[in-house]
């Protein structure tokens, strides 16, 4: 992930010619090989050393035990040698033969030795072959170890190497980047300097010796590669050797040699039709040594392969192997940052592939949000999947969110994993769970993708967070175990997006970079043609298209995924508008399910104020307090701004409604107690004492959809509980909101209620018998009838049909492989 900040952070640089002595990439080369800086040699890849050898080495004579890389021999016949192979015996594996090589020897000749080997893997011993080149001291060993970062344990010839011995070395191959062209070679200091006197002056430019620098400190990259590598091939010679009429060859590179016989055909016939399906194998009858029955393939990823493997099986008429289960196509939106609007274009597109006849889920592999939601079967997921699960016109499951976090401090979440809590996790610990949340991810994807015919997903934040990434499990991680090609979305609306576009791209390493297929630019005022010129510069500057310009929309309907937007509203003071009923909604630092009065904001008659000072709060007809993720903290906050001081002033003049939900209920009674300190320090909590009723905090979580009765109105109510309190109440109190089983859930006196039930404004009868009501104490006439009907279907709809003629969808489509 250092390549690209290390060529950027260089560029300038480019206005200057390279250093021709290479120093600080020789320094680094010394330090990483164990020799002097007189022994380095730098090059532009070790292919251009090994085109001058021959003009220095002094020996007419080349030996060449082959299979080897081509371009020994043809080096050596350039320079003048005359070139002698050895060929090695294919039935020993075409494992070096020291006796035979020992025999050629006469001591005016050049030994040349690919370790490992190229093409057949092999890697002869270090120690057996420091000590046969002791034996021959004339000879001149020249040995290619161009792939020996990819072996495990590699006992390399520069560190105790004889002074007969020259070792090639290439950095192109490890660090895959052949296109920058950077080798090295360490030899005895007298012939190291005749071969620098042999190279072109600045061959190494000034990127790739800045990259050769960090390139050979980062030792840890060719850790993780060496164990991929050998995973990877071990995995892929099993599958091989299953596949009729094929051999692999035991190597320990990053490739195989591979020898096909009946019922395959020929490699060059066999090269032709993997073609056709876009595998290119490497065909080996040009190989001295080797003949058309040969050819080498790559280590690479495990899909790969096994595709690879799968096609091999075609070719040799076996029966394939058992038909993977069927796997959705994908797609993710991720964002430059939070609250670009993912989760609104996640929803549309699940609209817009519903209306086209597909069934498509929702996926978000971790979300972070006091916004949740309990499913049918009484688990818990972030409220902005259940709103893409409705726009799917599906039922939410857990497995749409299987991490949910719930913030309780600012430093630790409660942490949610298929719907049930598994404990309070701050930072760290978290970080060392992840992996254990990360398969819980991956395996509730899998589930969802057997099922569906595609899966629209959802980024977090943005995948640009450089401190996040190591451990990120929601981004690019994600989109790759998906396959999913990735949107990114900017909000123009804040300034800077296509900044933030190119900006992103600059920090993600290079198989991040391989997964953004498009850009999204979101909450546009205007003339979208006017865009041209930004759009041009952004594929320019990235090689990626922007596919889609949606506009600002304004009063959506839909709920939020979270509180960013809710928090970034502006507060409002004392409501003067005779003709509508005023409800000040109670901010709090820990508030949880701000959508439980959504419904609210559509009401004609209804402002629906946030208030977050006793200053603002005024004189309203209702006040709210709203579900709390810490109820202790945030009582605290009340009574220090003054605003627990005020609602208890309206409480008494008896003329507002004072109403509570879920934490905001538990916070109207007398007392709170966390034995177990779900939420708090442990401490009891007195709370507000608007109504005798005292809450215990319990370890067991209540998740459960109900249905229940509002006594005072009469009337059906639904929703859902999440919480961990248990309310007691004396007699001086009424049952306010009564569920199916007789459980009393909610409790008021007066003016003065509350209750456990997430979503009661949401059914339209209730909420207008509410409104009414509060309409009446103010001198109005209550209307008597529904007038907003709290309806998403509608909202997603004309989402749908915007986003639908402002996304290239033929792009879309051709992404999703449908």
């Amino acid at each position: 992930e250092w390549l690209r900040p290390v060529i950027a952070a260089h560029v300038s640089a480019l206005t200057h010619y390279p250093d021709s002595d290479c120093a600080a990439l020789a320094a680094a080369a010394a330090r990483r090989y164990g020799a002097r800086g007189e022994e380095i040699i730098a090059g532009n890849g070790s292919a251009e050393i090994l085109s001058v050898l021959p003009r220095v080495l002094g020996k007419p004579r080349a030996v060449i035990p082959v299979p080897a890389y081509i371009d020994y021999a043809r080096s050596a016949a350039l320079g003048g040698m005359t070139v002698e192979p050895l060929v090695l015996r294919e039935d020993e594996g075409f494992r070096l033969d020291f006796a035979a090589l020992e025999a050629r020897l006469r001591g005016d000749e050049a030994v040349f030795l690919g370790r490992p080997n190229n093409p057949t893997g092999h890697v002869c011993g270090g120690a057996e072959l420091r000590a046969f080149a002791a034996r021959h001291p004339e000879t001149l060993f020249i040995v290619d170890e161009a792939f020996g970062d990819f072996v495990e344990n590699f006992d390399s010839l520069t560190r105790e190497r004889p002074a007969n011995v020259l070792v090639l070395l290439s950095l192109t191959k490890a660090f895959a980047i052949p296109g920058l062209r950077l080798g090295c070679a360490v030899a005895g200091a007298a012939l190291a300097r005749k071969i620098r006197e042999q190279l072109p002056p600045w061959s190494v430019n000034v990127l790739a010796q800045a990259v050769g620098v960090a390139a050979l400190e980062d030792a840890e990259y060719l850790v993780q590669t060496r164990r991929f590598v050998r995973e990877q091939r071990e995995a892929l010679a099993a599958d091989l050797a299953r596949v009729p009429g094929l051999h692999a060859y035991p190597g320990e590179a990053d490739f195989l040699l591979v020898r096909a016989a009946a019922p395959l055909p020929a490699a060059p016939a066999l090269a032709a039709r993997l073609l056709k399906e876009g595998i290119a194998i490497r065909v080996c009858a040009n190989f001295q040594g080797l003949d058309a029955r040969f050819f080498r393939v790559a280590v690479r990823t495990a899909r790969e392969n096994a595709r690879l493997c799968e096609a091999l099986r075609r070719a040799s008429g076996a029966h394939p192997a058992p038909a993977p289960k069927r796997r959705a196509a994908t797609l993710m939106f991720q964002g430059t940052s939070s609250n670009a609007g993912k989760s609104v274009l996640t929803a549309a597109l699940c609209r817009i592939l519903r209306q086209d006849g597909l069934c498509v889920a929702p996926f978000k592999a971790q979300n972070m949000s006091l916004n949740s939601f309990v499913t049918r079967d009484g688990l818990e997921m972030g409220r902005a999947q259940v709103v893409q699960a409705q726009a799917c016109r599906i039922e939410p499951e857990a497995r749409m969110n299987p991490v949910l976090l719930k913030p309780n401090s600012d430093t630790g979440s409660q942490v949610i994993v298929m719907g049930k809590p598994v404990g309070n996790m701050n930072v760290g610990e978290y970080i060392r769970y992840k992996p254990r949340a990360f398969e819980a991810a991956k395996s509730a994807f899998d589930s969802l993708a057997a099922e569906n015919d595609v899966v629209v997903m959802e980024g977090a934040g943005s995948p640009a967070e450089v401190n996040l990434k190591r451990h990120d499990i929601v981004n690019m991680p994600m989109a790759r175990y998906a396959d999913a090609p990735v949107l990114l979305v900017g909000d123009i609306d804040r300034g800077g997006v296509y900044a933030s576009f190119v900006g992103t791209m600059e920090v993600l390493a290079e198989w991040e970079r391989a997964q953004v297929a498009g850009f999204v630019v979101n909450r546009f005022r205007g003339d979208a043609s006017l865009l041209k010129d930004a759009h041009d510069y952004v594929r320019l500057h990235t090689g990626v298209p922007v596919v889609g310009v949606v506009p600002y929309l304004a009063d959506l309907g839909l709920p939020e995924e979270d509180s960013v937007t809710f928090k970034a509203e502006k507060s409002h003071g004392a409501h003067a508008d005779g003709g509508k009923v005023d409800i000040a909604l109670l901010d709090l630092p820990h508030l949880s399910n701000f959508t439980d009065f959504d419904a609210l904001r559509i009401e004609p008659d209804v402002t629906l104020r946030i208030v977050r000072t006793r200053e603002e709060l005024g004189r309203p007809d209702a006040v709210i307090l709203p579900g709390s993720k810490h109820v202790a903290g945030d009582l605290a906050h009340l009574r220090a701004s003054g605003l627990a001081d005020a609602v208890a002033e309206l409480a008494r003049e008896g003329r507002a409604e004072i109403v509570g939900i879920c934490g905001g209920y538990q916070m109207l009674g007398r007392r709170i107690e966390d034995p177990c300190r779900i939420e708090s320090d442990g401490r009891p909590v007195d709370a507000l004492g608007f109504l005798a009723l005292s809450t215990v905090m319990e370890p067991e979580k209540t998740l459960r959809r109900v249905t229940c009765r509002h006594a005072d109105a009469g009337l059906a109510v639904r929703g859902y509980e999440i919480h961990h309190g248990r309310s007691l109440y004396d007699e001086s109190l009424t049952p306010m909101v009564v569920r199916e089983d007789g459980e009393v859930i909610g409790v008021g006196r007066g003016l003065v209620w509350g209750s456990y039930l997430h979503g009661i404004f949401d059914a339209d009868p209730f909420r207008r018998w509410f409104v009414d009501r509060l309409r009446e104490r103010r001198g109005l006439a209550a209307l008597g009838l529904v007038v907003a009907r709290y309806d998403l279907q509608e909202a997603f709809d004309r989402l749908a049909a915007v986003v639908r003629e402002r996304l290239d969808m033929g792009q879309i489509y051709r992404l999703l492989n449908l």
